[in-house]
C-alpha cells in the first residue's frame, strides 16, 4: 500500500462492474461524467484513484436501493471492490478522508447498492493523530476496575429528572457498586436538568461517595454541542472532580469531536445513536469495521458497539465483530485500541454468550432494565452482573448458580426470554 489509502467496498450495478469500479474510483479522484482537457496522463498518474482489485459475487434479483440505471424486474451483480488513493490527494485529514472513501458514490446513478466494508491508512496517515488519551487502561485506572468488565449503567428516565433526582439515582447506584454511569444521549442542557447544575448534583455525590470508600465510580456527562459548548462544559466536568465525559458522534461531526478531544483532559464516552441511519440497509452505508476507525483516530476512548441479542435490528455476529475490531490495532505502531461498550437490551442472561464470543474483560457492560428491572433491586442488580461475569470467566456451571450466586440466577430466570 505504500503511501496510498485503501477503501473495500459492496457494489451492486447493472452494468459491467469493471466499468462501474471505474466510475467510482473517477467520481473521488480526478475524473467526472466526461473528459476534460487537463485530466492529463501526468495528472492521472499523481492523483487518480486505482482500482486494486474486483471479485466478482452471486448476482442480485432485484436492484436494492431506487434511482439507479436498473429496472425494477432487472438482475444486478455485485462485486466487493478495493480502491486506493494517493495520501498526497488529502493530506493527514480525517474529514478529508471521509469525504474521499464516501462522498457522492452513494449518489451515483450506476449503482443500485453500495457499502463501505473496510478502510486502511498508511502509517503517515495514521501517526498524524493522537488517538485515544486514555483507551482501556486508563479507563480501567480511572474506574478502579482490574480483572473484570466494567459494570455500567444508564440514567432513566432519559429526560424529565431534575438534577436533585439524577444525583439521587447516581448516589443509588453508587452505593450499589456501579462502576460506570451515564447520560442518555438525549439529556444535554434541558431545562429540567441543565448541564452544570446536573454535574454539581452529581458529583456533589460521587466526590462524597469516594471520600468514605475510596472508589469514585465515573459518571460520562453528555456534553455534546457546538464547539465552545463543550469545551466549557468539559472543563466544568473536570473542575467539579468527574472523570468522564460524552459526546454523540453523528451530532457533532467530526471536526467538532477532534476539537473537544484534543482540549480534554478526560476520556471520551464515543455514543452512536444515529448509526442505524447510516448502517441498517444492507447494500447501503458503511460498516461498523470501517467507520470506527475516524473515531478512534480522533481520540474516542469508549466506542458503542450494541450488545447480543439486543433490543436494535443488529444481528448478534456483527455485534461481536464491532466488539473485536475496537481492540484490534490499527497498525503495530498506532494501536489506538479502545473499550467497546456493550449495551442496548443488556442484563445477566447475555453475559455467558458474550464472554464466549469475545473472550476478553476488556468492555464496559451496561445495562438500565436489567441493573434497575432485578426484582432485588439495583443493588441485587449489579451484584448478578459481576457474578454473571465472574461465573462466565471462571466457568461456574449454572446448576452452582442458586448456591454461589443467588443474584445471578434470579436474574437470569427472569430476564431468560
Amino acid at each position: 500500500m505504500l503511501n496510498r489509502i485503501e477503501a473495500d467496498y459492496l457494489i451492486e450495478t447493472p452494468i459491467d462492474l469493471w466499468r462501474a469500479a471505474e466510475v467510482m474510483a473517477g467520481e473521488q479522484s480526478s475524473g467526472t461524467f466526461l473528459s476534460l482537457p487537463g485530466e492529463t496522463a501526468e495528472l492521472k498518474e499523481r492523483s487518480a484513484a486505482r482500482i486494486e482489485a474486483l471479485e466478482q459475487l452471486p448476482d442480485a434479483q432485484h436492484p436494492s436501493l431506487p434511482g439507479s440505471a436498473a429496472k425494477d424486474d432487472q438482475s444486478v451483480q455485485r462485486a466487493r471492490v478495493t480502491v486506493s488513493w494517493p495520501m498526497d490527494n488529502i493530506g493527514a485529514d480525517l474529514p478529508g478522508l471521509m469525504t474521499t472513501v464516501a462522498g457522492n458514490l452513494f449518489e451515483l446513478r450506476q449503482f443500485s447498492g453500495l457499502r463501505i466494508l473496510d478502510i486502511r491508512m498508511p502509517d503517515a496517515f495514521l501517526q498524524a493523530f493522537d488517538g485515544p488519551r486514555f483507551g482501556i487502561e486508563g479507563t480501567r485506572r480511572l474506574a478502579g476496575v482490574d480483572d473484570r468488565p466494567l459494570i455500567g449503567t444508564i440514567i432513566k428516565p432519559s429526560v424529565g429528572l431534575s438534577p436533585a433526582e439524577t444525583a439521587a439515582l447516581a448516589k443509588e447506584l453508587a452505593e450499589a457498586g456501579i462502576d460506570f454511569l451515564k447520560d442518555d444521549e438525549l439529556q444535554i442542557d434541558g431545562a429540567y436538568c441543565p448541564f452544570e447544575e446536573r454535574v454539581d448534583a452529581v458529583m456533589a455525590v460521587l466526590n462524597d461517595y469516594a471520600d468514605s470508600t475510596g472508589k469514585k465510580p465515573m459518571f460520562a456527562f453528555n456534553l455534546s454541542g457546538d464547539v465552545d459548548q463543550m469545551r466549557r462544559r468539559h472543563d466544568h466536568v473536570l473542575a467539579r472532580g468527574g472523570t468522564c465525559i460524552m459526546a454523540s458522534l453523528t451530532s457533532v461531526g467530526l471536526s467538532g469531536f477532534l476539537s473537544i478531544a484534543r482540549h480534554a483532559q478526560l476520556p471520551i464516552h464515543a455514543h452512536r445513536n444515529g448509526w442505524g441511519y447510516l448502517s441498517r440497509a444492507p447494500m447501503l452505508g458503511w460498516s461498523y469495521i470501517a467507520w470506527q476507525k475516524f473515531w478512534r483516530l480522533a481520540g474516542a476512548d469508549h466506542m458503542h458497539c450494541n450488545g447480543i441479542r439486543n433490543k436494535f435490528f443488529e444481528a448478534d455476529e456483527s455485534v461481536v465483530a464491532s466488539a473485536r475490531e475496537c481492540s484490534t490495532p490499527l497498525s503495530a505502531d498506532k494501536p489506538c485500541t479502545v473499550m467497546p461498550v456493550l449495551s442496548s437490551g443488556q442484563s445477566a442472561e447475555q453475559i455467558g454468550d458474550t464472554w464466549k464470543a469475545l473472550r476478553t474483560p476488556d468492555l464496559i457492560y451496561a445495562a438500565g432494565g436489567g441493573i434497575m428491572g432485578h426484582p432485588g433491586g439495583p443493588r441485587a442488580g449489579v451484584a448478578s452482573l459481576k457474578q454473571g461475569w465472574e461465573a462466565a470467566m471462571t466457568e461456574v456451571p449454572e446448576k452452582s448458580w442458586s448456591a454461589r450466586f443467588p443474584e445471578l440466577a434470579t436474574a437470569v430466570a427472569a430476564f431468560r426470554k
